[in-house]
């Protein structure tokens, strides 16, 4: 599957998110979530998880299959460490998954 399949639920989503700073915060957790994904698993396999948004400092990220979900499973504590990391504070306490 390829980055192309997933469509991009930001335009929707950001709606709901508040202030014009909540929704660029949030937007720049969602692209550092990328980064971190990409470093973590590498570009061929990042590209069957993408991060979708933040809600109640949870990161929701839809996965290709349930394999990746359980990758991403293992490694939270790992990827919520370096969102955090990145983004100087903590905004970020767990990761969804969706299969």
């Amino acid at each position: 599957m390829t980055s192309a399949s997933f469509s991009n639920p930001l335009h929707g989503t950001l709606k709901s998110q508040g202030t014009p700073a909540k929704q660029n915060e949030a937007l720049r957790i969602v692209e550092i979530a990328s980064q971190i994904f990409e470093e973590v698993f590498g570009k061929k396999d990042a590209i069957h998880a993408k991060p979708l948004f933040l809600k109640n400092r949870t990161l929701t990220v839809t996965c290709s299959s349930a394999a990746m979900a359980q990758e991403i499973r293992a490694n939270q504590g790992k990827i919520v460490a370096r969102i955090n990391e990145k983004l100087g504070k903590t905004e970020v306490d767990r990761i969804r998954y969706l299969a």
